[in-house]
């Protein structure tokens, strides 16, 4: 059996004050996990709690068939989909959902959300789809249509429901969560002012990407 980590399950606590005050969720909903690469555990918050009152102790390690290896609080209902997501993406190492406000009108929607800001299409890509068809929260059948609408991007939508996001390391999946929520809401107002959009091409995508991968803040990065 592998060690657990006092410091994974600071990262899901931490990870969870973040959420509530950059407002990409609310009240106690949304989950967070994280996968530790060495022992493949799953650290995952727990279902229901408020995260500004959620503590290391509270935090539910796990393995991916779902066993228990610690945590007395129930684990998050949504552990299928992180789960599934983990099975299916093996670069993915943090996995988020979130309840944002404009993100999840599109959802809602049943559109999918283009890039219409550098930042999400350096990080996020082309455009972001919507898992389909709709599935029952806490189910395993949510995993298997999130993990499907998902792909290799970094973000799906869920009807109804909010977001996923899935990166390598927990910084990134926030810094993901936050830049979608901020292109959704530029894409929104940009729709009510009635004029065209601008979308990029995939010549300029790939090139943004390439750019934030190899060189964007490389050199800075050394001096931290």
């Amino acid at each position: 059996m592998g060690r657990v980590k006092q410091e994974l399950k600071e990262l899901i606590v931490s990870t969870g004050v973040e959420m509530i005050k950059t407002g990409i969720t609310v009240g106690t909903w949304g989950n967070i996990s994280y996968r530790d690469p060495e022992t493949d555990y799953m650290y995952i918050s727990p279902s229901g709690m408020d995260y500004m009152k959620v503590k290391t102790d509270h935090v539910v390690v796990m393995d991916l068939d779902l066993n228990i290896i610690e945590g007395e609080a129930e684990p998050s209902i949504e552990k299928h989909m992180h789960v599934a997501v983990y099975k299916a993406r093996p670069d993915a190492h943090a996995v988020i959902h979130t309840h944002p406000t404009f993100s999840t009108v599109f959802g809602v929607a049943g559109l999918p959300l283009p890039a219409v800001s550098e930042d999400f299409v350096q990080i996020v890509g082309e455009e972001i789809a919507i898992a389909s068809p709709y599935a029952l929260p806490g189910t395993p059948e949510l995993g298997e249509v999130a993990v499907k609408g998902l792909g290799k991007n970094g973000a799906v939508l869920l009807p109804g429901h909010g977001a996923l996001i899935a990166a390598a390391n927990m910084p990134m999946a926030l810094k993901i969560s936050t830049v979608l929520e901020k292109n959704a809401q530029i894409y929104l107002y940009a729709k009510l002012l009635g004029n065209g959009i601008r979308l990029f091409s995939r010549e300029e995508i790939d090139a943004m990407q390439n750019f934030a991968k190899n060189h964007y803040g490389k050199k800075n990065q050394e001096l931290v």
